[in-house]
């Protein structure tokens, strides 16, 4: 009973850690939650079911703080939503079925290549100037989402920044508008929809999921109300730290 209790604690602790810094950064929380599931015993493909599913919870409590907001634009995030979930559908399916050590190491340069870049640009998403909203714009940026969208349902890990970035730098939001919808989209819509596709064809480990949910919803709420009290300069250099962190532990689950 102890060791069942200390276990759920653990696992509370670390999603709570994950969600705060996937909430405030704009995803992200693989980079703490899927290697910690792994370490702590499960195959990946459990674990990663496992963790498809706690971060939908991460979705709903950003949610409850970021709908009080009024940040997200119906039309443009229903446009996500069709753009990402036929490619985050596709991805849960050929995940299991690839090899990924190539993947993870491609994605994780460039993940920190991302990191980089927007450390370099200052004035990077510090400002809302909405563009690329006519139809070239959107169909590229459509594209964009449903590759986002595959990469979101097969490799799982750091795809959140990604989306953020494509949000801010194709689409001209700014680092706390970006945030908004990645976190209520991606970690609501997005994973939600990854999370059933992966339990249709592979079990997740369920008695772990309580203390997961638990601390992903709180999480995911106390994220997003920082990253609204703090605003875009914070979120900016925090988007920054998770997505090399991110990078390195994509490069490190490979070469370990």
């Amino acid at each position: 009973m102890i060791d069942m209790l200390v276990e759920q604690v653990l696992l509370f602790l670390i999603s709570v850690a994950a969600n705060v810094l996937s909430s405030l950064a704009g995803g992200g929380a693989g980079l703490v939650q899927l290697p910690a599931l792994i370490f702590l015993g499960l195959p990946f493909a459990t674990a990663l079911a496992t963790h498809k599913i706690a971060t939908v919870a991460l979705g709903v409590g950003a949610s409850i703080k970021h709908g009080k907001q009024g940040h997200l634009e119906l039309p443009f995030a229903l446009f996500i939503l069709a753009c990402g979930i036929p490619g985050v559908i596709v991805g849960a399916r050929t995940v299991l079925n690839l090899p990924e050590n190539a993947a993870r190491i491609s994605l994780g340069l460039l993940t920190i290549g991302l990191g980089i870049f927007s450390f370099v640009q200052t004035n990077f998403g510090q400002v809302w100037q909405p563009r690329n909203r006519d139809k070239r714009g959107m169909l590229l940026g459509g594209i964009w989402l449903f590759l986002l969208g595959f990469l979101n349902g097969s490799l799982t890990s750091g795809t959140g920044l990604f989306v953020t970035l494509l949000l801010v730098g194709w689409f001209g939001l700014d680092y706390k508008r970006a945030t908004a919808y990645t976190m209520v989209l991606v970690g609501l819509f997005w994973n939600g929809t990854g999370a059933l596709t992966l339990t249709m064809l592979t079990p997740a480990q369920w008695s772990w999921l309580p203390a997961l949910i638990l601390g992903s919803v709180i999480g995911g709420y106390w994220g997003a109300h920082l990253a609204i009290q703090k605003g875009n300069p914070v979120i900016k250099r925090v988007f920054e730290v998770v997505t090399i962190l991110s990078g390195l532990s994509l490069i490190g689950t490979v070469l370990a």
